[in-house]
């Protein structure tokens, strides 16, 4: 893994994003200091240099989505404000000259950005401000180009919804055409269909800690009192959960999307059709102990506990579904305040199922998903998973200062790849990929 570049004070406090473009030339940032940054790789002597930098939002930038480019250049962001705003790049207002070379090889001195060294007027325009959301919005995400200008968000509410553009031409009006309560959505599979694995060899731990904290906060949400108030070290605020999205790649199987949301660890499988309401076609369940009745749940939930032995919570705060390239099966990846890692292997319903039942729905209770990858290396919260464009290579990022790389290896077993910390020179980055290349190879 080689470091080709380093962007110093991009921001006046913690970046909480920063998604290429397309064609990865182009990299946007998003930050507490609720400002959006555009910047441009300048191919010749690989250098980033920031293009436009405007106040976006009234809170935090949550994340921040590129549209395919055949729409236009157009970037969906998310905020605690309770917002989500569409911005389109414009012709007007370019200021070349008030841009500022960042030198990424670390030579010679790069002053802190200051607000006064970008161009004055940005050239992105606000075109559209989504105001529904009743929570936070956690998470945005365009849907793959064949199903045409559409977006998903995931907020704090625990709602899933879909927008689709009606003007393409102005990007001025948007419609809600789905909205469904994530964990209200009933699973249209019972829990013993569910196909888990979990001696994996690329396991680090045979079992898993706290793995029923899902359970407990349900059961806890369940019996809540009418007050609203919790005991403390339960797990039941909001800064213990996590919600997450990412569309199916593929478009033979329509409208699907993965969802995770509040601090259940569940990530569920969500199919949307314009002919009924959204259906979950599997839920995906890292815990491995077995479901218990509603009275032990309930039981467990209201039984004396001290705060050192409350299982912590496992919201899943990151998911990624993997380019299908050709396979026949779906690659999905999460990552979760438990610090694992997880890649799941999801098999979507036979057609001979669908037709031995006589109508394509009967194929929704089939789905099957399986854990074929568990990595705890990060021992902290994963903040981001992400797939390549081939879907063979998976990155993440956690709270331990380090993005890791994780590959499968000739026998299909998953393996670290690479990790590279943040605050490291380049003589330690290339030990590190050398000691896990040599991990792979074993």
């Amino acid at each position: 893994m080689i470091q080709t570049g380093l962007i110093q004070n991009a921001h006046n406090d913690l970046l909480t994003d920063a998604p290429y473009d397309f064609y990865g030339l182009r990299l946007a940032t998003g930050s507490i200091d609720q400002r959006i940054k555009v910047w441009q790789l300048d191919e010749s002597n690989g250098n980033w240099k920031v293009e436009d930098d405007w106040k976006a939002h009234d809170a935090a930038i949550s994340k921040i989505c590129w549209a395919h480019p055949e729409f236009g250049t157009i970037i969906a962001s998310s905020s605690f404000d309770r917002t989500v705003k569409i911005w389109e790049q414009t012709s007007f207002g370019s200021q070349p000259e008030a841009q500022v070379n960042l030198n990424l090889n670390g030579a010679g001195s790069t002053a802190p950005l200051q607000a006064a060294s970008v161009p004055s007027t940005s050239r992105w325009v606000e075109r559209s401000t989504l105001v529904d959301a009743r929570g936070t919005v956690r998470a945005v995400e365009f849907s793959p180009r064949h199903f045409g200008l559409k977006l998903a968000t995931i907020s704090s509410d625990n709602h899933l919804r879909i927008y689709e553009c009606l003007e393409q031409s102005s990007l001025t009006t948007w419609q809600l055409s789905e909205e469904v309560d994530v964990l209200a959505l009933p699973s249209t599979s019972s829990p013993s269909s569910h196909s888990v694995a979990f001696a994996t060899p690329t396991q680090t731990n045979a079992t898993l800690d706290g793995a029923s904290a899902s359970l407990v906060a349900q059961a806890l949400q369940q019996s809540q009192a009418p007050s609203g108030q919790t005991r403390p070290g339960m797990g039941n605020r909001e800064a213990d959960g996590g919600w997450c999205i990412s569309w199916c790649k593929d478009r033979y199987w329509g409208e699907v999307i993965a969802a995770g949301s509040g601090i259940s660890g569940v990530v569920k499988i969500i199919h949307m059709s314009p002919s009924r309401r959204p259906t979950t076609l599997l839920a995906l369940d890292p815990s491995p102990t077995p479901y218990p009745s509603s009275s032990e749940a309930t039981a467990t939930a209201l039984a004396p506990t001290s705060d050192t032995d409350t299982p912590a919570p496992h919201a899943i705060t990151s998911v990624a579904w993997a380019p299908s390239c050709g396979r026949s099966y779906h690659l999905v990846a999460t990552g979760g305040r438990d610090g694992h890692v997880r890649i799941w292997r999801v098999k979507p319903a036979d057609e001979g199922d669908a037709d031995a039942d006589g109508e394509g729905e009967g194929s929704d209770h089939r789905w099957t998903g399986i854990v074929v990858a568990d990595f705890d290396h990060h021992r902290s919260a994963v903040g981001r998973v992400e797939w390549n464009i081939t879907g063979t290579v998976l990155s993440s990022a956690g709270n331990d200062g380090r993005i890791r790389l994780w590959k499968a290896t000739i026998g299909n077993v998953w393996r670290p790849a690479g990790s590279i910390g943040v605050e490291q020179t380049e003589e330690q980055q290339d030990n590190d990929v050398t000691m896990d290349e040599n991990a792979v190879t074993e």
